[in-house]
């Protein structure tokens, strides 16, 4: 899948299809993406390349406290992917939106239901979870081996 920025500036693709792809609907997404939630692709950082342009990284606080490193584009400062630094580097949370076609990579899950936005109506047939959820029961089995492949070589 490939991907690129407002401006076209910055252009990346994923190499493997996500782990698993999360519509959050906690606050702290809300107020990060000024909408009711948003879509990532949790995936491998090393799976996600940029194919032209540089990005600007930045560190913003997150929720859970371990803050995250956002890629941006320089130029229109689109958010193209965030590591979340309590899992480290090696994954990245790919924004859907900056997709060329985002409709291939719909939510598996929806997340912080808890927190939805009362107006918007979730009727998809995909797992909801007022929090987060534990990955064994969630994942598929193959994204399952995919993770523990990356945490088991950090040693």
């Amino acid at each position: 899948m490939k991907g690129c920025c407002t401006c076209g500036a910055v252009h990346y693709e994923m190499s493997d299809k996500p782990l698993i792809v999360h519509c959050c609907h906690c606050r702290w997404c809300q107020r990060e993406s000024g909408s009711a939630f948003a879509v990532n692709a949790f995936i491998e950082a090393k799976h996600v390349k940029l194919t032209a342009g540089k990005v600007e990284v930045v560190d913003i606080p997150s929720e859970s406290g371990g803050g995250q490193r956002v890629h941006r584009c320089p130029a229109c400062k689109v958010a193209i992917w965030a590591n979340y630094l309590g899992l480290g580097t090696d994954f990245s949370f790919v924004k859907v939106g900056t997709l060329d076609e985002p409709d291939k990579c719909p939510p598996d899950v929806h997340i912080y239901t808890e927190s939805k936005q009362p107006w918007v109506n979730v009727n998809d047939g995909r797992p909801m979870y007022e929090r987060y959820y534990r990955r064994s029961e969630a994942w598929p089995a193959a994204s399952m081996v995919r993770f523990r492949a990356v945490m088991g070589a950090r040693g």
